[in-house]
């Protein structure tokens, strides 16, 4: 039997994109398989949508026309020689963190062509944003695979390589930002004496609100903030202290040290 996709992993990101392709069509149940390690994560994936299982990763690449890796980044060394063999003719895309397309084409020197992607959490929902670049130019063919497969957690973006370890710091780890402001919100609300349950709701919808706002406007943030803005009002007290504080600088100083981080890791594999 032989399979469109095969997925090595299938944890959070791996089941995200599975169950996205599948909802939206661009795949049939029979024409996915996927594999994991020690845990349980593939049969119990397998088992929820209809797809094929396979615990013999040599046996499943063998059999597809795209490897998608979705394992551990320090699992790509663990594979077998094997794999790399059987990998000849298929086309490696990858969401490992921090592994480059050299790294990817070392190990699988006979594939047809690589693709880096780098999803970030939202796409768990659906609503994510993903970068990838290729080794190579895609055939017309691949490439409406690899859109197929990214679109299922969201937008999706091509760019050079070179890119992507800003990507990483922005997007990649992005969300954690987002988090950690909304949760400095809520604490501060409840510091000001509303229940955690409130403070958590108005922070929440308070950070969901403006995202939605921003993107049905189309309206860039600085203008949004404008408006919201009066002179001497409550608002403009809270966005002095953040001037006073630097609150632009220090979110560039995480982003940068964020990209270096990556950049390093890249090195390191």
């Amino acid at each position: 039997m032989t399979f469109r996709l095969a997925f090595i992993g299938a944890g959070r990101m791996a089941s995200a994109m599975v169950k996205g392709v599948l909802a939206r069509k661009d795949f049939a149940p029979k024409e996915i398989v996927c594999t994991c390690g020690d845990d349980s994560t593939g049969p119990t994936l397998a088992q929820a949508v209809g797809i094929h299982y396979q615990p013999d990763v040599r046996l499943m690449v063998a059999s597809a026309d795209v490897v998608v890796m979705a394992c551990k980044p320090q699992q790509l060394s663990q594979l077998d020689p094997d794999v790399a063999q059987c990998a000849a003719g298929t086309l490696i895309l990858s969401i490992l963190a921090g592994t480059p397309l050299a790294k990817l084409k070392a190990h699988f020197p006979k594939a047809r062509n690589f693709v880096r992607a780098m999803p970030n959490t939202p796409g768990q929902i659906g609503a994510g944003v993903t970068a990838y670049c290729t080794a190579r130019p895609l055939a017309a063919a691949d490439t409406a695979t690899v859109q197929k497969i990214l679109r299922a957690l969201g937008e999706v973006l091509a760019l050079p390589e070179i890119q992507m370890d800003a990507v990483t710091a922005v997007s990649g780890s992005g969300p954690a930002y987002f988090f950690e402001f909304t949760a400095a919100l809520r604490e501060s609300a409840v510091r000001l004496g509303l229940s955690g349950e409130t403070a958590h709701r108005l922070a929440l919808e308070t950070a969901l609100g403006a995202a939605r706002l921003m993107k049905a406007t189309g309206a860039d943030p600085e203008t949004l903030r404008a408006n919201v803005t009066s002179p001497g009002g409550t608002t403009a007290a809270a966005l002095d202290v953040f001037k006073r504080h630097d609150l632009r600088g220090a979110v560039q100083a995480a982003v940068t040290a964020a990209k270096e981080r990556s950049q390093k890791l890249s090195e390191l594999g």
